[in-house]
């Protein structure tokens, strides 16, 4: 398990993109985790988002949203450094 975990509902916009192996191709002290639902109805059929650490990220694209994604991980990450 990382130290970072980024969760993400399979329903959202989001999983258009292999956000799974970018983030843990890139980032080996995370562990994305895809969920049936994480229970903000609605939001994912809205805008891609997803839960970094309990912290909601989102964006208007895929693209925009995994950006989004990693800045929330360095800030995470920047803890520990």
């Amino acid at each position: 398990m990382g130290i970072v975990v980024v969760e993400i509902c399979d329903g959202n916009a989001i999983t258009l993109i292999d956000i799974e192996s970018i983030l843990e191709e890139e980032f080996p002290e995370v562990a994305v985790l895809m969920n049936e639902c994480l229970s903000f109805c609605g939001l994912c059929a809205v805008r891609p988002y997803a839960l970094v650490n309990n912290k909601r990220v989102f964006g208007k694209t895929p693209e925009e949203c995994l950006d989004k994604i990693r800045l929330q991980i360095k800030e995470e990450l920047a803890v520990y450094e």
